[in-house]
């Protein structure tokens, strides 16, 4: 009898694939190989704390279509969410050990998440998006918040998507002002020309850094 791939398993290959490269020495990856485009909402309490960040995270059509190869579907090339239900659980059970890839600090502190929730994966125009929430271990009031968004290895890019609101406040209270900032081509290109292979080859590099995308947000 031949027994066909589950999601889960399917899902599992494609992310240990990901997590074998990020073991490859440094000085290999020293551009990405996933791309993800985002989508993020920064939430809040009725009572104006922080409770965490909401992800919705667009990856590049070819790990999209290694990720889905071999899923069943009822419909050829098209998946539903309960058919991508045990991949969206892969997926948020791997990231987890890269800390989801996003930091926060409150009022200077920084503000570690704690296990995600309201996770699910759809499958549109050929490409897979995860969608979550990461919850803070501790909500809490604040006048500052930053955030980053970025892969320490450089081994994923994470942009923000182009256009109106790729970043937005859910439940806000009043005056809260948001700052992007997204590192351009011209400055990625200029980073990637001064690094040398021993930026990524040394153990803990957060080279990655350098390319993050940055969120500020001011309430009064």
């Amino acid at each position: 009898m031949t027994h066909r791939p589950t999601a889960r398993w399917r899902g599992l290959v494609a992310l240990l694939a990901l997590v074998a490269c990020l073991a490859l020495p440094r000085a290999a990856l020293a551009h990405p190989h996933v791309w993800v485009v985002m989508k993020s909402e920064l939430v809040y309490a009725p009572d104006g704390s922080v409770t965490g960040v909401r992800h919705a995270w667009t990856f590049d059509d070819m790990f999209s279509t290694y990720a889905t190869q071999g899923l069943e579907s009822k419909q050829k090339g098209v998946f539903t969410r309960e058919e991508l239900k045990d991949l969206a659980e892969v997926n948020v059970t791997s990231l987890k050990e890269y800390d989801f890839f996003t930091y926060a600090k409150l009022d200077g502190k920084d503000s570690p998440f704690t296990d995600p929730v309201d996770y699910w994966l759809e499958f549109k125009d050929s490409m897979l998006t995860l969608h979550f929430t990461l919850p803070l271990k501790a909500a809490a009031k604040a006048k500052g918040i930053e955030l980053e968004v970025y892969d320490p290895s450089y081994f994923v890019d994470f942009s923000f998507a182009e256009g109106a609101d790729p970043f937005a406040l859910k439940n806000a209270p009043g005056a809260c002002k948001v700052a992007l900032k997204k590192p351009t081509e011209q400055e990625t290109s200029s980073q990637l020309q001064k690094l040398t292979e021993s930026s990524f080859a040394q153990d803990g590099s957060r080279v990655g850094a350098l390319f993050a995308n940055k969120v500020s947000v001011r309430c009064p």
